[in-house]
């Protein structure tokens, strides 16, 4: 029965700040004791543990059977042991994390929103591989998974666990490329598709981050950042032996060359760029591809304040 004076709404009230206050303290259930990064910087992102539900059963299309796709829209594509796969970003944005397996590797493909993020991990372990959900904590504005295993926290950007009983391990990153979907087809007209047919009722036509890539805004807290760039700028992000590199694609876009030799960190790379399709890769002398970042500047610099910066002016 309702105290005088108090409204069906108000009680509502009441419970929902309880509730929020209560996931601030508990952090949606996840021991920060001993954590690697500073628990005080680990925020809320709003919705509760697995609130953003991560993908475990994807279902996939042929490249002709994607006509939800225009050619524009954005994809992370993968190729693993001869077979290439596309992600929507669309898709993504709902999901954030794909648990997949392709031809026996189990591969999580993972993107953050906030932060313009996709990077693919690798499972090397024996069990037959992790499955990573979405913690709805944040760090450095970018999504902290976790794994349903040991419900360790993962950071996306340092590749690593941060809290939890597996805190300390890293997770092994493979190439995935952030490009447009009619750039992606024409390479491998043979692509399968993430079909929008997840088992979760999404509007996937409907961007839920409409003009946020565009604004100077961010919306959590960093623990360094850096006005050099447009917080939104997009860069290609290269971590070689603790050494770190972000390619702006502002700088790369400047030298109106496709292919861009570079030296770093004692190794001869080759840096391809696509401004058509808004799309960096980064290959290694022997025309290898190594795992890199694409992302926000903002991102980039606050896990990597030491950063080289590589400019067109040299």
């Amino acid at each position: 029965m309702l105290r005088p004076g108090f409204s069906a709404a108000a009680v509502l009230l009441l419970l929902s700040m309880t509730l929020t206050v209560a996931c601030a303290r508990d952090h949606n259930g996840f021991d920060l004791t001993d954590s690697l990064v500073p628990a005080d910087e680990i925020h809320l992102g709003g919705p509760a543990r697995d609130g953003i539900p991560a993908i475990d059963s994807p279902k996939f299309l042929a490249a002709t059977e994607a006509d939800f796709l225009k050619g524009s829209d954005r994809v992370l594509g993968l190729v693993r042991n001869g077979e290439a796969r596309a992600y929507p970003v669309s898709i993504m944005n709902w999901h954030e994390v794909v648990n997949d397996k392709v031809r026996g590797d189990s591969i999580a493909i993972t993107y953050c929103p906030l932060c313009g993020t996709g990077v693919a991990f690798v499972s090397d372990r024996k069990d037959g591989g992790q499955r990573f959900g979405v913690s709805g904590l944040l760090y450095n504005s970018d999504v902290l998974l976790y794994d349903r295993e040991t419900e360790s926290l993962w950071s996306q950007l340092l590749m690593q666990a941060v809290a939890g009983p597996r805190s300390g391990e890293r997770l092994a990153a493979v190439p995935l490329v952030h490009t447009s979907w009619v750039a992606w087809q024409t390479e491998h007209p043979e692509t399968s598709v993430l079909s929008t047919e997840t088992g979760y009722t999404r509007d996937y036509r409907r961007d839920p981050y409409v003009g946020y890539a565009g604004s100077a805004d961010v919306y959590f807290p960093l623990s360094a950042s850096s006005g050099r760039y447009h917080p939104k700028e997009r860069v290609l992000g290269l971590e070689i032996d603790g050494l770190y590199k972000a390619y702006p694609f502002a700088e790369l876009s400047r030298t109106q060359e496709a292919e861009i030799n570079d030296s770093f960190a004692g190794r001869r790379l080759v840096v391809r760029f696509d401004q058509a399709a808004e799309s960096a890769r980064v290959f290694d002398e022997n025309g290898r591809e190594l795992a890199s970042v694409t992302g926000f500047w903002f991102a980039w610099y606050a896990f990597h304040p030491s950063t080289e910066v590589f400019a067109a002016d040299g």
